[in-house]
Formats: C-alpha cells, structure tokens, sequence
C-alpha cells in the first residue's frame, strides 16, 4: 500500500510539472516477454515482465557552480498480482554535482556492477550475469561517488555503511576507460573490486570493443570469495552482438567454475524507442538442475 501511495505520489508530481521552476525528467521501460520455462521439472510457459520501471530525475543549479541531482525510480510488474509486490524500489538518490565530479546518498547500484557498462548483452533477463556471478548488487544505506572524466577515465566509489551494530561497511571501487555505448570511443574496458559487499568479495574486469564496423566483441573476467567461508570461484565471459538494418544479432557464453550458460537472440527495431525480440538460454549448473528458456518479447522506452 505504501508502495502504491508512493507511486501515485510521484505521478501528481509529474502532472504539476509546469508549476514547478525545477524541471523533472519522467522516464522508463516497459518489457516483457512470453517464454516456456524448464527448470527441472517440465516446461510450462509463462508470462514475464523484465525489470519495467518508471522514475523521475532532475538536475537542478545551485549556487556556486553546483547542481543537485536526484532521482526515485521504482521496478513495476506489469504480469503480477495488483498488490504491494507489484512495485518495489530501484536506485533512489539525492546528490551534487560539481567540478569534483557527482556525489550521490541513497539507494545505489555499486561501482562494481556500473563497470559493466553495457556488456552484459542479457541484461535484466534469465541469463542476466546474476545467475553466475555475484557483485550485482544495488545497496541501501550508501553513498556513491563518481569523478569527472580525465583522458576517457573515470573513477566510481560505492561506500556502504552497516546499518546494525553486528554489521560491517562495505566498499566498492571501478575505474572506467571510454564509452560503455561505444558511440564515442570504439573501446570500453573496466576494473573493479568489491570488499565485503552482500557477503563477497570479488573482482571484475570487462570490457567491449567494436571491430569490422558494427560487430562488438565483450569480455569479462571475475573472481568471488565468499567472506564467511573463504571459498574462490572464477569465471569468464565472451559475447557477440552485430546490427543487421533493424536487426542486431547477440550470442553470448558465460561460465563460473563448472557452471555454465550460453544464450542467443536477435532485437528487431520497429520504432524509435520500441522493439521486438526473441532469445533462447540454457544453463548447465554443476550442483542443481539445469535450466532452459525460450522467448518472444516486446520492449517500449518512454
């Protein structure tokens, strides 16, 4: 319910949004798919919505060369029951922004998981980098730093603090090189750690690279420690994706120790801000059922 009051809340703003002197920025996605899912126990097929969400943001000047930054963002499942699991938060932050670069409090993804930029060619579906490696972690109770760009490089820090008297902070570092959308430079490349976040420490590089025009070539490497047992595991990455006219074509590999998952798909733009897509995924874990999926979508950015 409060969820729902929240939500509405942030609507009636945006309605006002003329009468305000500070302008708001409203945004989000719609996706979801129609997929038949096996995961052990028969296929069966199933309605999902891929991390859809609505937020607002905005920028707006101080004195003194400053700017306050903030945003409130919110997951909406569109194929759930109408109760208050239908809505949860996202990164809500507030901040400033100066010559030193962006300093932000609230709820934030780490600057281990930003360094993947847009490497992860599955994101927010069933082969999403999560289902193998940990550090995909959006934290309360932090504060994040992010520093202005020097040569192509540029500096997040995450600091998490540890909210009970039995609990430990956390801290999560990445140093970034280029552009994640490979629009302004033909290379990204990142390196991250993350010490004592959500129970791990680990370590992460990744980086994405466009070659004979459009094709992009991604990588990543990682090692996790689980801070209560002590256990390593490392892991690789290595994806495809190719634009065709309105198509792009993806095909991606993933593996943690024994475990292991490929995916492939291809989008189909029918609109500026709107596409279709279909992708198969199957996993091989070493210590659970194997899992496989199959879907269609539809994706509308707003």
């Amino acid at each position: 319910m409060f969820a729902k009051k929240t939500l509405l809340l942030a609507m009636f703003m945006t309605v006002a949004l003329p009468l305000q002197a500070d302008p708001l920025t409203v945004y989000g996605k719609i996706n979801v798919t129609a997929q038949s899912s096996d995961e052990g126990a028969g296929s069966f097929s199933e309605l999902k919505s891929n991390a859809s969400r609505f937020g607002i943001k905005g920028d707006y000047e101080l004195d003194g060369e400053l700017s306050l930054v903030y945003q409130l963002e919110w997951e909406v499942d569109l194929t759930d029951d109408a109760n208050e699991k239908n809505i949860k938060g996202r990164d809500q932050f507030i901040g400033l922004k100066g010559s030193f670069g962006t300093i932000k409090a609230g709820r934030n993804d780490t600057a281990l998981k930003l360094s993947q930029g847009k490497v992860d060619l599955f994101n927010d579906y069933e082969a999403d980098i999560k289902t193998l490696w940990k550090g995909e972690n959006r934290m309360n109770n932090s504060l994040a730093y992010i520093s202005p760009s020097f040569q192509g490089f540029s500096l997040l820090v995450s600091h998490i603090m540890e909210d009970t008297p039995e609990g430990k902070d956390g801290q999560s570092f990445a140093l970034l090189y280029g552009d994640d959308a490979l629009k302004e430079s033909k290379l990204f490349a990142s390196v991250a750690m993350d010490n004592e976040v959500n129970g791990y420490d680990a370590t992460r590089v990744t980086g994405q690279v466009k070659v004979l025009g459009q094709l992009k070539v991604g990588a990543g490497l990682v090692q996790q420690e689980a801070v209560a047992t002590g256990k390593k595991e490392d892991g690789w990455l290595a994806n495809l994706s190719y634009p065709l006219d309105k198509y792009e074509l993806k095909a991606q590999y993933q593996t943690l120790e024994e475990h292991k998952g490929f995916s492939f798909g291809t989008d189909y733009k029918i609109g500026k801000d709107t596409k279709l897509f279909a992708w198969y995924s199957s996993f091989d874990f070493d210590n659970k059922v194997d899992t496989d999926y199959l879907a269609i979508g539809i994706e509308h950015k707003f």
